[in-house]
């Protein structure tokens, strides 16, 4: 019983919530957020044991929508979207205990918002009809519009509008581009149809059009990944964002973009995804931003750019792993996915908590702060380790399989990538050496506290799952590779 109504109730408990909590007691709201999303994450947990390691969709559900136009609701998990799934309801009720401290006015809109977001998510994670799928896109964009317009920084408004005009550009290319696959297989089935296994079997030879549907995708997911050169929304958007914002962008709405390559790009464009051209184009702006990324994120003084920065970075490497198309490349980079999810989204957290303290997120602001902070202290330099691939940590697994299986296929740009892990360490082992291992010199930091329960509570799983899968990684990897074979070979018939 549980099997047919799991994925709806992911989709539609969190509006439910968000709804109650609209027209709840504002004093309240923070703990009825609370409560449903660490119900949605029990929700979820199961999911973990009823998947079964093996290609193909699980636990489908569908219904018509509107038949007329050939639109239904359908739903599923694979290999590649189950921990994606499992990643948002994680991080979600983080970001809601996160955000106890600071969100002061208008809670009930701020996680109300924060819960229709989760639904936007988790349905752009498990859409197997190409409408849905768009309209879950949509729905996720409106509620991350007003987290960063109205909770953010000084210059929110300036970031929030820049992150929808951006989005908002991608998103209807994306719609174009669906609307042409669908007249098109129509056109050659007779049937019209959203359904994704549909439009997928039929798709047949495009011509020339394939390039320009392929150049739609491409682009709203480049967007969303972001890909140099399309990366100048993320610091703005995330310096601006509040914690939970910058949490929730980082850790599964920019996976959104590299899903959205594994899931369409790649399995419907093929030929014009693996053209030479294409092939050394992407592997060259994937390299750009790995190094770019981290040389840029050197020299920030701000921290929480820092981060930002290194995002563009580390979604370079599973960029690589993607198109390099072997199993060890890809199943890295569905790792790195995850691994950046948790160690980047525990960076913004403590951030955020040396913000609370300080009110300032300058490197420079800070200084030998572990003599006073020791457990913050100990907590930043574990995950800013994960961050930079320490073996024994997540970041390692995910990275190392990534440059293994890209080495098979392109070992130059698997060298290169290489110097991109040395980058890192230069600038997070740097900014980590001057915010808490230099003398304190500082006497407004003499007095910070040290992490409280609360935001312990925060940050225990976080660390439980960077040890976790940098020591035994074996159950994630054992469930996605089924679907990792699946989609090589799809792409590249007898590749994998």
């Amino acid at each position: 019983m549980y099997a047919h109504w799991v994925l709806t109730a992911l989709l539609v408990w969190p509006l439910v919530a968000a709804a109650v909590i609209w027209i709840a007691p504002e004093r309240a709201a923070k703990h009825l957020a609370l409560a449903a999303s660490l119900v949605e994450f029990a929700l979820s947990l199961p999911l973990w044991w009823i998947f079964v390691p093996a290609a193909g969709m699980q636990l489908v559900q569908t219904f018509a929508w509107i038949p007329g136009w050939g639109i239904s609701y359908k739903v599923g998990v694979d290999g590649i979207s189950l921990f994606l799934v499992l990643l948002t309801t994680f991080l979600v009720p983080l970001s809601v205990l996160g955000s106890y401290s600071y969100i002061t006015k208008r809670e009930r809109s701020f996680y109300a918002l924060l819960l229709v977001l989760t639904t936007g998510m988790i349905g752009v994670f498990v859409a197997l009809d190409l409408f849905f799928f768009y309209v879950m896109w949509e729905v996720m964009l409106i509620p991350m519009y007003f987290i960063i317009g109205v909770w953010g920084g000084e210059n929110r408004l300036y970031a929030a509008i820049k992150f929808f005009i951006y989005t908002m550009l991608g998103s209807l290319l994306m719609l174009v581009a669906i609307l042409g696959l669908y007249f098109a297989v129509g056109a050659r089935t007779g049937t019209y149809s959203f359904d994704y296994t549909h439009v997928l079997g039929n798709l047949g030879d495009l011509g020339p059009a394939a390039w320009w549907f392929f150049g739609a995708f491409f682009l709203a997911f480049a967007i969303k990944v972001p890909m140099f050169p399309f990366h100048t929304w993320l610091p703005d958007a995330h310096v601006e964002a509040p914690t939970a914002g910058s949490v929730i962008l980082a850790g599964i709405l920019l996976k959104m973009g590299t899903y959205g390559f594994l899931r369409f790009a790649l399995p419907f464009f093929p030929t014009v995804a693996l053209h030479p051209t294409v092939t050394t184009a992407i592997v060259t702006l994937s390299l750009i931003g790995i190094i770019y990324g981290g040389l840029v994120a050197m020299v920030q003084p701000d921290f929480k750019k820092l981060i930002a920065y290194s995002s563009v970075a580390h979604l370079g490497f599973v960029m690589l792993g993607i198109w390099a198309l072997t199993l060890q490349s890809v199943q890295g980079a569905l790792l790195v996915m995850i691994n950046h999810g948790i160690s980047t989204g525990a960076l913004f957290f403590l951030v955020g908590m040396l913000y609370e303290r300080r009110h300032s997120r300058l490197v420079a602001a800070f200084g030998g702060i572990a003599k006073v902070v020791p457990l913050l202290a100990a907590t930043l330099t574990v995950v800013s380790l994960s961050a930079i691939g320490l073996p024994g940590t997540n970041g390692f697994v995910g990275e190392f399989l990534v440059l293994l299986g890209v080495f098979q296929t392109h070992p130059v740009a698997a060298t290169i990538a290489t110097g991109g892990v040395i980058v890192a360490a230069m600038y997070l082992l740097g900014a980590l050496q001057r915010v808490i291992y230099n003398p304190l010199d500082k006497h407004e930091n003499e007095s910070l506290l040290d992490l409280t329960p609360r935001e312990l509570a925060v940050l225990i799983p976080l660390l439980a799952g960077i040890v976790w899968i940098g020591v035994y990684p074996k159950p994630i990897l054992e469930r996605m590779e089924p679907a990792a074979r699946q989609f090589i070979q799809s792409v590249q018939p007898g590749a994998a």
